[in-house]
């Protein structure tokens, strides 16, 4: 499969799609990954004529189906930044047959600059946050062109994460520790498709490539749980095994050394099963874990339905497009491309593209899976709370797999205090010198980490994918 250059400006629907070579297919699961691509952007494109809507002008007039116009003047079945992000995240998995974060961005910035994978040739939907971490990735890349003497952008786009791993002063990673929005959330897909014969690493490096625009550990867990549960339908788990409350428990051997944060678990532990929807708190909002939680009502609640469950991701309002695109990530890995409605399948834009991507995901997959294998050290070290000088961690290669390295001065003890300090209700001030109340804190934190999870929203990511 060969992507053109962003500078062809060759529009999705032209792109020569060639097929994969046959692979046997005993479980299905080359439906199942066409199903959660073609999912994402069925989604997506759902949901983009009433991008910002709010709900109540949504129970009203309703969404049905696929339709045109809209915030970007869309026609029925484009798609939004969703899909394209998504489309990038393949491409790069695709082309370098490897989990390559500094190509991963290239691609990004191709799609944010030049319109690489975007359904109308141009970047028209672009979150804040994601917007933010592109512009650093651009500003960073002149380090690594003075550091390899080279003379222009197509030549620092050309150079692989081997490369400029060499170089000290390059981060690749390009978000602070508080940014949560749903941005890496919603074009995770193809990561646990690829990798999902060795759900450990799936679930490692989904983590991996939210933190590179996405730096909150909510973002990344959030990524974490959403990529175990895609590897668990494509392994053929039961709907009623992906929404147990001991899903997490039952496969916590593929999270590594690194628990899931509070509100992750929260979400884990089932607090999306709300039958009255929106009336009960589930919103589509933009912040990460909201997102995550109403995405998962859609699937606990659509009746084993794909049409009903995108349709209610839609129809909560506000980020449509998105919520409805990580539903479809998860439904469409579960039910398969042939649960998605023909209509929708007939007006969705390039739908051949992304099958054929979703075929070359599953041949390369296969193909990697016996040369790829999760290292026992490949575990998250980010404590809940980094200084502002510790962020953005280093990724850096360690025996050929990928580990986020922290510096060791940062103290786990120091990191909890914060932690306690910053999220419990109507803290005390806190100081070395109060060192005698921290058994208090550590049992009101015991007493609150489930029960309590609204004393960690933070509605200030709403919208900031």
């Amino acid at each position: 499969m060969q992507f053109p250059s962003p500078h062809e400006h060759i529009l999705p629907n032209d792109i020569t799609c060639i097929s994969s070579p046959p692979l046997p297919d005993q479980f299905n699961v080359k439906d199942r990954i066409r199903g959660s691509m073609l999912g994402l952007a069925t989604g997506d494109a759902l949901g983009a004529s009433v991008e910002f809507m709010p709900h109540q002008q949504l129970l009203a007039h309703p969404v049905s189906g696929m339709q045109s116009g809209g915030t970007w003047g869309l026609k029925a079945g484009q798609w939004t930044d969703d899909t394209s992000m998504a489309l990038c995240l393949a491409s790069s998995l695709i082309t370098t047959r490897i989990f390559d974060p500094y190509n991963q961005m290239v691609r990004y910035k191709w799609w944010y600059k030049y319109g690489f994978l975007s359904s109308t040739g141009h970047c028209f939907d672009i979150g804040k946050a994601t917007r933010n971490a592109l512009n650093i990735f651009s500003q960073r890349q002149k380090i690594l062109q003075q550091a390899f003497g080279l003379h222009n952008e197509i030549q620092v786009d050309s150079l692989s994460f081997k490369d400029v791993r060499k170089v000290y002063a390059f981060d690749v990673n390009c978000s602070g520790p508080d940014v949560a929005g749903n941005g890496p959330l919603m074009r995770l897909a193809s990561v646990p498709l690829y990798y999902f014969r060795n759900p450990a690493l799936a679930v490692e490096l989904s983590g991996q490539s939210a933190r590179l625009t996405h730096g909150s550990e909510k973002a990344i867990d959030a990524c974490r749980y959403y990529a175990a549960l895609i590897v668990a339908a494509l392994r053929g788990e039961s709907k009623e095994q992906l929404v147990s409350q001991q899903f997490y428990h039952n496969h916590r051997a593929w999270f590594g050394a690194k628990d899931l944060c509070t509100e992750v678990l929260y979400i884990a532990l089932g607090s999306y099963k709300k039958p009255g929807g929106y009336e009960m708190g589930i919103r589509g909002s933009g912040y990460i874990i909201k997102s995550l939680e109403a995405a998962l009502w859609a699937f606990w609640s659509d009746g084993n339905s794909f049409r009903n469950g995108v349709l209610a991701a839609v129809n909560l309002g506000d980020d449509t497009d998105t919520t409805a695109a990580i539903y479809g990530q998860l439904a469409g890995a579960y039910y398969g491309a042939e649960s998605i409605l023909p209509k929708w399948l007939k007006q969705l834009y390039a739908k051949d593209l992304i099958i054929c991507i979703s075929d070359w995901l599953y041949y390369f997959g296969q193909q990697s899976h016996s040369t790829v294998h999760k290292k026992k050290n490949m575990y998250y070290h980010v404590p809940t709370q980094l200084h502002k000088k510790y962020s953005n961690p280093a990724i850096r290669m360690h025996r050929g797999m990928f580990q986020s390295v922290v510096p060791r001065r940062v103290h786990k003890a120091k990191n909890y205090d914060s932690y306690l300090r910053d999220h419990l209700p109507n803290p005390q001030m806190w100081a070395s010198s109060q060192a005698h109340i921290r058994p208090q804190y550590q049992q009101i934190a015991a007493n609150h980490l489930v029960p309590y999870s609204d004393i960690f929203q933070q509605p200030f990511y709403s919208g900031q994918r």
